[in-house]
């Protein structure tokens, strides 16, 4: 008899892990491609109508079956459901609506993408249109360089010319200083020779009239 109530105590034992296993381990399915179904209270036609579940709503299952299937709602409302409407994998319209929204978002990633292009394609137009000023304004300044490299070296050679005809100008003009002194005292050297040579026939004549007078004054004495 202790055996006997054991056995029955294992039983129970092993009953009760079954139900919570089945509970822990409760498989999530999907309402078939019907519009509605019907909720019943028991496994059959004849139990009372608890719900009206639509295609692609999840239920939970707790007890597997090859006609019924007795489900849990996401509200917590149990019940049973005929096994063939019930689908493991996502209903049409539910693919139909996640493809949809997938889609949306696409064409929501894509506008953006678009918008971001166009100011990509405007932001570039920009940046080329200020390379193309900065490229023009980069030949002009070289240009201006060239031009200016080329007048500075002119100039440095007008300087070199004009500082070397000024240090001729200076010794031409030094020399030129010199000669004119040299003029000058040749001038003053002739003119005191002149003079010099005028002073004596002066005197010449003027010794030659004196003797000549008292030459002629002689014969009248006698």
């Amino acid at each position: 008899m202790d055996d006997l109530f054991k056995r029955f105590e294992v039983c129970g034992l092993l009953l009760i892990l079954c139900l919570f296993a089945t509970s822990i381990h409760a498989e999530t399915m999907y309402i078939s491609d019907l519009l509605k179904i019907t909720l019943r209270s028991g496994p059959s036609t004849e139990n009372k109508i608890l719900a009206v579940l639509e295609s692609g709503q999840t239920v939970e299952v707790i007890t597997p079956g090859d006609e019924w299937t007795k489900v849990r709602q996401a509200n917590g409302n149990e019940g049973w459901v005929l096994s063939r409407y019930l689908t493991a994998n996502p209903t049409h319209n539910l693919r139909f609506e996640s493809l949809q929204s997938k889609h949306k978002n696409l064409m929501t990633q894509a506008a953006a993408l678009l918008e971001e292009n166009s100011q990509l394609k405007a932001e570039s137009k920009k940046l080329r249109a200020q390379f193309e000023t900065t490229q023009r304004q980069m030949q002009k300044t070289s240009t201006e360089y060239e031009t200016l490299k080329s007048e500075a070296a002119e100039f440095l050679t007008l300087k070199t010319d004009y500082e070397r005809t000024a240090s001729q100008l200076i010794e031409q003009t030094k020399k030129a200083k010199e000669l004119e002194e040299q003029v000058t005292r040749m001038e003053m050297n002739y003119a005191i020779k002149w003079f010099l040579a005028g002073s004596a026939v002066l005197i010449v004549g003027f010794i030659i009239g004196f003797s000549t007078k008292r030459q002629r004054r002689r014969p009248s004495l006698v």
